[in-house]
């Protein structure tokens, strides 16, 4: 029985120290393979516990994504009443309205087998740019434009450090409600454009990327034409930086738009388990004190 036991032990720590000795390798040869640059994390209106978004962050983030990233990139997860609704944008519903109807949805088959449109109502979604995956490529050299609904949430940050400190810094980020990354992702790449190093020999119709995996992109720089390129009418400084946060942030709200309700609706709980823990205690007490 001792030597069954002891067996046990033996493949139990075996199989310990192999898992801790690939994830050593693992971020070892990450970090060698400079496939994943380190991201800075930003500070957002909607991160930690309490965090929500900002009405007017994803006003103008909108406007960003409207002017210069619509030329490329679709929304089709997205409503045009979402835009509407508590916990985001929040544009008054008759803007909305002549906004949906300045697009096309195409509707029923007509008798003569052509397809009928119409102008877009607030129940529709934003209409897809390209016919299929073959259309996007052609019109973009063979690069295909994502569309951006879940981008936020599609895109990811890596762990950067020791693999012995990886668990400690999984537990922080659970303990802080972390859920940044993605956005923290888009906003390093729309501010990472930069000219290559010397020694790098970048591909035909490649850009050179400080976050991009590879640091080679073929997205050209959206906001090529520096400061100034998007006007903002609330007078806060058109400047790239900001060009990019803004419309990071509208993208983290397509790709999670309930989640101020969500917050609000999970304090609301954790109040009500507060109560109802305290009014358990007290009656045990009561009860209990009786049976003495």
């Amino acid at each position: 029985m001792r030597t069954d036991t002891m067996t046990v032990a033996r493949l139990l720590a075996t199989r310990v120290l192999g898992a801790c000795a690939g994830l050593a390798f693992a971020a070892t040869a990450a970090s060698a393979a400079g496939e994943a640059p380190e991201i800075k994390r930003q500070a957002w209106s909607f991160s930690g516990v309490t965090g929500l978004y900002d009405k007017a962050q994803l006003q103008r983030g909108f406007q960003v994504y409207k002017e210069v990233c619509s030329a490329c990139h679709g929304l089709e997860r997205i409503a045009f009443r979402n835009l509407v609704q508590k916990g985001g944008p929040e544009f008054p519903e008759e803007a909305v309205k002549q906004l949906a109807a300045t697009y096309k949805i195409k509707d029923d088959i007509k008798p003569d087998g052509k397809v009928a449109e119409r102008d877009a109502k607030l129940a529709d979604r934003f209409p897809a740019l390209y016919a299929n995956e073959n259309d996007a490529r052609s019109i973009h050299n063979g690069a295909l434009p994502p569309d951006l609904s879940v981008m936020a949430r599609a895109r990811n940050v890596e762990y950067h450090g020791s693999w012995y400190m990886h668990p400690l810094a999984m537990m922080k980020d659970i303990a802080t409600a972390y859920q940044e990354g993605g956005t923290d992702y888009l906003y390093a790449l729309l501010t990472g454009y930069t000219d290559p190093p010397k020694n790098v020999q970048m591909a035909d119709g490649m850009n050179y990327n400080t976050a991009f995996p590879g640091n080679q992109i073929a997205m050209v720089n959206p906001f090529a034409g520096g400061d100034g390129q998007v006007e903002y009418k609330d007078g806060t400084p058109a400047t790239v930086a900001n060009y990019s946060k803004d419309v990071s942030a509208f993208l983290s709200w397509t790709a999670d738009p309930t989640l101020n309700q969500r917050k609000s609706t999970g304090w609301l709980v954790m109040l009500y388990l507060l109560i109802t823990t305290v009014l358990l205690y007290v009656g045990k007490r009561i009860i209990w004190s009786k049976m003495h």
